[in-house]
């Protein structure tokens, strides 16, 4: 089975400091290949280069989980990214957010390791599918 990754996960699982750490800890251990998109590693890169050791942490824990990164910087993926962002502007949805939804689409991935309840509760691919956020429903 192919699990996404959102940001906060990546920062709750290496940052002891974050409130969600030890929630994160305890339910990640779940089979899969886990995928992920270059705005979230963009993304989580910014919040754990505060961290000591986070930028090094974070690609020690890729490598170990066996991490894909999707690219979605081509056009296509990019145009499908800033029209999910239109359309959940309400919620809002932010560009690491808006590729993983797109890698939903393009993958066919309803599983999803996220702290975004309120985002990926809402947030549909392929013509209305639900997510099924791994850290809340098991």
């Amino acid at each position: 089975m192919l699990i996404l990754v959102d940001t906060g996960p990546l920062i709750a699982y290496l940052d002891r400091s974050d409130s969600e750490h030890a929630f994160v800890r305890q339910r990640w251990d779940m089979p899969g290949r886990f995928v992920t998109t270059g705005a979230v590693l963009t993304e989580a890169m910014h919040f754990l280069g505060p961290l000591r050791g986070g930028p090094k942490r974070l690609l020690e824990f890729l490598r170990a989980a066996n991490l894909q990164v999707l690219d979605v910087f081509s056009p296509g993926m990019l145009n499908r990214a800033a029209a999910l962002m239109e359309q959940y502007a309400d919620i809002p949805m932010d560009f690491a957010d808006a590729t993983l939804v797109a890698a939903a689409e393009k993958l066919q991935i309803a599983a999803i390791v996220t702290l975004d309840e309120r985002g990926f509760r809402v947030f549909r691919y392929s013509r209305g599918k639900s997510f099924r956020l791994l850290l809340q429903d098991g």
